[in-house]
């Protein structure tokens, strides 16, 4: 709790009208100093009673670096007061809309803060921690409080389409390395988002064509039908490398394969989906430098490397330059979607109460 600029000009006026009063007599500066001081004194015991706020956050969803996301706050005050209410972005963040409100917060009533935050580097950034200044009616003691926020975002790296005679070339490749036997055939079940498109039964599709589509599955689908993509790079290329290696691994799956991952510092098994695929992105977003095991790069069927000066993309024992095979950036396009809702791995560990603002 501290005095305002209008506090401490009271407290001069105060202080003023006292030394006046010594040198000339109290009588004609009595109405100035009593009322002045009193009311001083009366906002500093109301700022001191006033209760904190509390503060209540929905979980930021996670986007694509050059994004923005909208942060939602949601503040209840015990008392009426006269507030400032202030956002601080953590690093790899910036405020792109107003982060500063001055609002009048009602006694038992809710106040929204809302403002607009820019990505603005890859990786998982702390939404930063919001600051409320309350004031007496007249402005002259402010009492602050601070919350931290436990609320994180991940800005994925950025995703370009994959084009041209080499692309095919890298698809191809893929799929022949991923058609191995895929064990028994278990039964049909509905079409979900983001399933392989090579499982589709198309046989039952023809027959019925308004009906919903159906897709196959099988009593053992494992490790032996899947991709693995390993990416590795030096210190300093790390971006490069998480760029590339997200175009990549975006193609296989939008190719209807199961992708794995193999990164220095982390390793995610093959999968398919919706879920897996942000899953995948989340790990690209936090990708260190580092090299990776022989045998791991001997048993990946797609190797990235950043190693050089530029960063190329070996399949089938050769090298592609990634700058030959990326076309446009699209992650405000169709990959944008599997970042904006927060999938099913981001969703789990919004349920389990880890993401919020705490005082």
């Amino acid at each position: 709790m501290r005095l305002t600029i209008r506090g401490w000009t009271a407290v001069a006026v105060v202080a003023f009208a006292l030394a006046m009063s010594w040198q000339y007599g109290p009588r004609s500066l009595n109405a100035v100093v009593v009322p002045v001081a009193i009311v001083t004194v009366a906002a500093l015991f109301t700022t001191a009673r006033i209760d904190p706020p509390t503060v209540e956050g929905a979980a930021v969803d996670d986007g694509f670096v050059g994004e923005t996301r909208t942060v939602e706050r949601t503040i209840e005050s015990p008392q009426t007061a006269s507030g400032t209410i202030h956002a601080t972005v953590g690093d790899g963040l910036s405020a792109q809309a107003r982060a500063r409100l001055e609002t009048t917060l009602e006694g038992d009533a809710e106040t929204r803060f809302t403002y607009e935050l820019s990505l603005e580097a890859r990786g998982e950034h702390d939404v930063g921690r919001l600051e409320i200044t309350v004031t007496d009616v007249l402005g002259l003691v402010e009492r602050r409080f601070e919350y931290e926020s436990t609320d994180t975002v991940v800005a994925y790296p950025q995703v370009y389409g994959l084009e041209g005679r080499d692309a095919g070339r890298l698809t191809a490749t893929a799929v022949a390395a991923s058609r191995t036997d895929r064990g028994e055939f278990d039964g049909l079940r509905e079409y979900r988002r983001g399933d392989s498109l090579r499982d589709v039964h198309w046989k039952s599709a023809a027959k019925r064509p308004d009906e919903e589509l159906f897709v196959m599955e099988y009593a053992d689908h494992g490790d032996d039908s899947a991709v693995t993509v390993a990416a590795s790079a030096p210190s300093g290329r790390e971006d490069e490398l998480a760029s590339a290696a997200a175009s990549v691994v975006v193609h296989l799956l939008e190719a209807g394969l199961d992708v794995g991952l193999e990164l220095p510092n982390a390793a995610r098994s093959a999968g398919s989906g919706w879920g897996h695929r942000q899953t995948l992105l989340a790990a690209l977003a936090v990708a260190d430098a580092g090299d990776l095991e022989d045998r791991v790069r001997a048993d990946a069927d797609v190797v990235v490397d950043a190693a050089g000066v530029e960063t190329t993309v070996v399949v089938d024992g050769a090298e592609i330059p990634f700058d030959r095979l990326r076309g446009e950036g699209t992650s405000g396009g169709p990959v944008d979607a599997s970042g904006r809702g927060g999938g099913d791995e981001r969703s789990e560990r919004r349920d389990d109460g880890s993401r919020g603002v705490a005082a």
